[in-house]
């Protein structure tokens, strides 16, 4: 398989485990890079993804901080602006929250205040995604209200390689990224580079190719993208299926050559419609490319509500294969059903497939 213009030797790893190779790669590469958070060194390592690092790198490198988030994203810029890169875990976005003035007034805009002379490279790794049960507030995608921020870059992987290729190049970013990890991927397998591999920040990439229709997601909901653009293909219809990656910045160039090959375009979001980075990105090609396209564009994203607790209206919120099938079926003019185009078989609709064990 060929990365980055050369032929790199890959193996097959969990999301989790691709995480974690990762961090073992930055802190063997250099010594200033530090991890600790929520659990970091739990028996569990959040999710898998901490296991075996303090015991190599030791405590000093690799601990675990009190439950106030403020504070330790505050010890991770005061760290930074001394020549250490943090990589912080707050477990779940919804806990990040109270650490908000911190991000926004302090590390997001340091690099800029200070004329370039300084500047703070965090990693902030946050999970986000829905689970058993979990409600309002434990299950929010507020990836584009991070993305409004200037100064942050917003990185959002849907496979295992990307993962690891992203993750460091998080941590060797010089001014801070947010890592956001969808729950149901950590047990997603696919194939991953050996030694260093890093992805750029702010390039997408084409999943998928097709003449008939250009279909633009993030996160986990490209998982559920392929799993549609397969089905789709059996029925004659060929997508562009372009996996963001990064979220801030946006790979304009890829997006735009797209829509002008296909002219249409669906754009998959894992938040809320309002506000939405599919709202961004529809907006951008109807201002630029309005030429290009054959019939409006639409969005898949969630409904402008809290996410319910509840598995009887869990069941109609989140976004499936089913659906994406649906929306490409209208606009295509066909009659085709997203439910008997994927058989789920027995699977709950609150979890990705069979395989998925957690975490919850």
């Amino acid at each position: 398989m060929t990365y980055s213009k050369r032929i790199r030797v890959a193996k097959i790893l969990t999301f989790a485990k691709a995480i974690n190779e990762a961090l073992f790669h930055a802190m063997e590469i250099d010594k200033s890079v530090i991890c600790y958070g929520l659990g970091v060194d739990d028996p569990k390592g959040v999710f898998g993804t901490t296991l075996g690092l303090q015991e190599k790198y030791g405590e000093e490198r690799v601990f675990d901080m009190p439950v106030s988030e403020n504070a330790m994203t505050g010890v991770a810029i005061g760290a930074s602006l001394n020549g250490i890169r943090p990589v912080m875990a707050h477990q779940r976005l919804d806990f990040f929250l109270l650490a908000m003035d911190q991000l926004v007034n302090n590390a997001a805009k340091w690099y800029y205040m200070f004329g370039g002379q300084a500047s703070v490279p965090i990693t902030i790794r946050l999970i986000i995604g829905c689970g058993w049960g979990q409600g309002p507030t434990h299950s929010q995608s507020l990836q584009s209200w991070f993305a409004h921020i200037p100064g942050l870059k917003v990185v959002m992987p849907a496979t295992a390689s990307d993962a690891k290729g992203l993750l460091l190049s998080s941590i060797f970013d010089n001014n801070p990224v947010l890592f956001l990890e969808h729950r149901w991927l950590h047990n997603l397998e696919g194939e991953v580079p050996e030694g260093d591999y890093r992805v750029p920040i702010g390039k997408a990439i084409a999943l998928k190719k097709g003449e008939d229709i250009t279909i633009v997601s993030m996160s986990y909901i490209t998982i559920e993208a392929l799993r549609a653009v397969e089905a789709l293909e059996k029925e004659d219809i060929l997508c562009d299926l372009i996996d963001l990656r990064t979220i801030m910045p946006i790979d304009w160039d890829l997006i735009f050559s797209s829509v002008q090959k296909t002219g249409r375009l669906i754009v998959l979001d894992t938040g809320v419609e309002t506000g939405s980075i599919a709202g961004e990105i529809i907006s951008r090609i109807c201002m630029e490319r309005y030429d290009s396209l054959k019939q409006p564009p639409k969005r898949l994203a969630l409904p402008d509500f809290p996410a319910p607790t509840s598995l009887t209206l869990t069941r109609e919120f989140y976004k499936r294969a089913e659906d994406i099938i649906d929306a490409v079926s209208k606009m295509m003019t066909r009659n085709l059903c997203g439910k008997k185009l994927i058989d789920r078989g027995d699977i709950p609709h609150d979890v990705p497939d069979k395989s998925f064990k957690g975490p919850f």
